[in-house]
């Protein structure tokens, strides 16, 4: 056997790249995919674009190392005897960093003395148990999409049945679902929604906390997703952070127009392989107003959030993470200060008060991995996570004195604060029962600690000139509970001759909030048949369940003296059916093709108990709250469409992505209706394209273009009289969604050059978004001053060039 793994390694053949003085060392770590247990003399081969091949071989820790490699782009392949090859494509080697490249290979289901094959998996998901409506992206990905801003979800509206719901936040739509159907996991912890200026019931904001800086390549699902993933009916996010370098200590410094951010990572103890890993970021608009530099708003958001890592591998192939992230950001709209208030630069909010807005998110977690023999390994994590949004207005009574406002009073109109608390655990065991079979079941438990306080009085204008007086305050939730979510599974993977692959499992989910929060048994399956080494088909289907925002459960008017009147504890959870059907097809080498169509059946989605259109699916997008009356689990929906994917994985210098869907999203409400969705869009296309030019064979400059096309979002004609009334929009319940905005069209443009010194990397790009500054429509808002008429049209943001430099060391 070491004579063979002898012959093996000198077969690589490697050869020495001359003439480039710039060399970056490149490593990792190789297990196996199931046990987590390290592969010895695994080889490593590391290919460059213009073929010259070098290599290393693991050592009996599953460790590599491959020293001197000159800078550029590379393809990684691993190869073990009785595994499935594997292969990272445009692996980028720059000279300010070292690359930290980890595989875990999958042992074949076949006995096999020597392997030939190399396989492709750009884009594959990790998870082996998702073999549909699942694809791996990785943080190179985000640094070439244009407009994608660095962050994951915006980087996943890219992807077919995927959309965007609003240019000013992240939300996303996912085959015509709310955005409240999507949930983030980060290394197996259920996080809060992580992103600043985040709204309960949303999952997105303007500005993530997450950073790509420490993000390692991670999952991202669509539909009929595997039973480990529970509480979502839409799609998942399964995020993971990578490792600081445990052997050299690296910096990283940026400064740009969404942030300025300094990252340190290296070794705690190089002898016990430890190492830490930490990030922090600035509002860089809070920066330029704190130097009093005109930013053309008074409204100024300022943010700063910040993630730590550190890892202690011990004894027996054992591992403990520490980890957090963490946000805070805060916007005052403060006009009583001014002697004559200038709207013209109000960004947001009303003209008639100051508004006060912060919002707080943390998360601080331990995971610990143990494998128990060459088959099993057991991992559990722990974390405590806390959201806080808190926000109060005071109504400005001013009267004019000459040229200038003069303030009479400022009474409060408005507080409130919301407190989500959580202690997440969660363990589970993966189990090689053979080179065929695999078995993974575990429990997600979540007790939650809730603390929401909101009260508010209404302005009352009073006839003939009297002054104007303030109705009595109105409490809208008063409530400390503390319930727990539970989701225990089990998945089971059946392999026969590395072609046909099947999956099953068995999720449940309770909510103890109430008797009718609980689905006992979610089944979830899944199919793939590899009909040759280009073509795959794959089926997967299953039902799935979600409870709703916690903060409406707990909705409910009353007077400042009486006890709450809690409208809504008596919801139950939303389902959905997931059934999807692909085809793979491998065009050529570096080149993908992917076809799925669905149909999704949505049932107990909260509907309103008076009869009415409403239903709780056109939510979870925007900065307003919701205010439901009663709800009932009543209303029903389906989705159904088609999607294509024609991908060239980055190579030569250049890569495109080309994604296209036509769906259709329809839903129910209690007056037995069927309505479309508002984000029944019914298509979206992008075309998306990036091409390298290196210079020196050390330097270079990326040029990137984005197009995007949707249908626009349904909405229905305005009640004027009861908007008047209400002094915002109030729609006619009877026609809902009967009108549909123009479609949506946006191209952005990147450009960004990279140059290598000793040590060092320089980058600087800029991102040119809506460069045509197309006017997209958002909503419809009332404004009762506007000479055409109190019911105008909002537009999405218009031209907008984020730029950054990066320095790397």
């Amino acid at each position: 056997m070491k004579r063979y793994f002898l012959l093996l390694w000198l077969s690589i053949g490697v050869i020495a790249m001359r003439g480039q003085d710039l060399t970056q060392t490149l490593r990792g770590t190789v297990v196996d995919a199931e046990s987590r247990y390290p592969l010895a003399l695994a080889r490593v081969i590391v290919t460059a674009e213009d073929g010259a091949i070098r290599g290393a071989l693991t050592d009996s820790t599953g460790n590599y190392r491959v020293a001197q490699v000159p800078i550029g782009r590379y393809t990684v392949t691993y190869q073990y005897i009785s595994y499935q090859p594997l292969t990272f494509n445009n692996i980028e080697v720059t000279s300010g960093r070292e690359v930290i490249l980890d595989a875990a290979m999958q042992a074949s289901s076949i006995e096999l003395d020597a392997v030939d094959i190399v396989g492709q998996r750009d884009g594959e998901a990790s998870n082996d148990m998702a073999l549909v409506s699942a694809r791996e992206f990785s943080v190179t990905e985000t640094n070439l999409y244009a407009g994608s801003r660095g962050e994951p979800a915006r980087m996943a509206s890219n992807y077919a049945g995927v959309q965007g719901a609003d240019d000013s936040r992240n939300d996303i739509v996912v085959r015509g679902n709310s955005p409240q159907g999507v949930i983030y996991r980060m290394d197996g912890i259920n996080l809060p929604n992580p992103n600043h200026f985040a709204i309960s019931g949303t999952g997105g904001g303007p500005v993530t906390i997450l950073n790509n800086k420490y993000l390692s390549n991670s999952d991202f699902f669509t539909g009929a997703f595997p039973a480990e993933y529970g509480n979502a009916v839409a799609g998942v996010f399964d995020l993971k952070m990578r490792n600081g370098n445990n052997d050299k200590r690296e910096f990283t410094g940026q400064f740009g127009f969404l942030g300025t951010e300094l990252a340190a990572e290296g070794p705690i103890s190089r002898e016990k392989k430890s190492s830490y890993l930490a990030t922090y970021r600035y509002s860089t608009l809070a920066l330029f107003s704190g130097l009093g530099i005109n930013i053309g708003t008074n409204a100024v958001p300022q943010y700063q959030d910040g993630a730590f890592r550190l890892n202690f591998p011990l004894k027996s192939g054992a591992n403990l993470s520490i980890w957090g992230i963490g946000g805070t950001s805060t916007i005052d709209i403060v006009l009583s200060d001014q002697a004559k208030p200038d709207t013209s630069t109000l960004l947001y909010g009303s003209n008639d008060r100051d508004q006060y807005f912060t919002t707080r998110t943390g998360v601080v977690a331990a995971t610990f991995t143990q494998p128990i023999n060459v088959n099993t390994f057991v991992k559990v994590g722990l974390a405590l996570t806390h959201q806080q949004v808190l926000t109060h207005h005071d109504q400005i009574f001013r009267h004019v004195e000459g040229d200038a406002y003069v303030v009479d009073s400022l009474p409060r109109i408005l507080n409130y604060a919301f407190n989500d608390s959580r202690i997440s655990t969660y363990a589970y065991i993966n189990h090689k029962i053979d080179r065929k079979q695999t078995l993974k079941f575990g429990v997600y438990i979540d007790q939650y600690f809730f603390n929401f306080q909101d009260s508010a009085r209404t302005v009352v204008p009073q006839p003939n000139g009297q002054p104007t007086t303030l109705e009595n305050w109105r409490v809208r939730w008063d409530t400390k509970a503390h319930p727990i979510q539970v989701q225990p599974f089990i998945q089971y993977r059946l392999r026969l001759q590395d072609r046909f692959t099947f999956t099953a499992g068995i999720t449940s989910l309770y909510f103890s909030i109430n008797k009718n929060s609980l689905s006992p048994v979610e089944p979830r399956v899944g199919l793939a048949y590899q009909i040759t080494d280009k073509q795959r088909i794959s089926f997967g289907a299953g039902l799935h369940s979600q409870i709703q925002s916690p903060y409406l459960y707990y909705y409910g008017q009353t007077t400042i003296n009486r006890d709450p009147q809690e409208y809504n504890l008596g919801m139950g959870l939303t389902k959905s059916l997931h059934y999807v059907l692909g085809y793979d097809l491998l065009v050529a080498k570096n080149v993908k093709l992917k076809l799925e169509t669905y149909f999704q059946y949505l049932y107990n989605i909260p509907v309103e108990q008076r009869i009415s259109s409403f239903s709780l699916v056109n939510t979870g997008s925007g900065f307003s709250r919701f205010f439901p009356d009663t709800l009932t689990n009543a209303g029903t929906g389906r989705n159904f469409g088609f999607e294509a994917t024609l991908e060239k994985f980055f190579s030569n210098g250049y890569y495109f992505l080309l994604t296209g869907s036509v769906f259709d999203a329809k839903y129910r409400g209690s007056d037995l209706v069927w309505r479309n969705t508002t984000f029944n869009g019914r298509y979206g296309f992008n075309a998306l394209f990036a091409k390298e030019f290196t210079f020196k064979k050390k330097n270079a400059l990326n040029i990137g273009a984005k197009l995007t096309t949707l249908g626009g979002r349904w909405y229905g004609p305005v009640d004027i009289a009861a908007s008047d009334k209400a002094l915002e929009i109030v729609y006619l319940s009877e026609t809902a969604n009967t009108i549909q905005f123009r479609p949506y069209f946006r191209a952005d443009l990147k450009v960004g050059y990279k140059w290598n010194m000793k040590n060092l990397t320089h980058q600087w790009g800029v991102d040119l978004v809506n460069v045509l500054n197309t006017q997209n429509i958002l909503s419809l808002t009332y404004n009762p001053g506007n000479p055409n008429g109190p019911i105008q049209q909002e537009y999405q943001l218009g031209f907008l060039p984020l730029f950054y430099y990066r320095i790397d060391w």
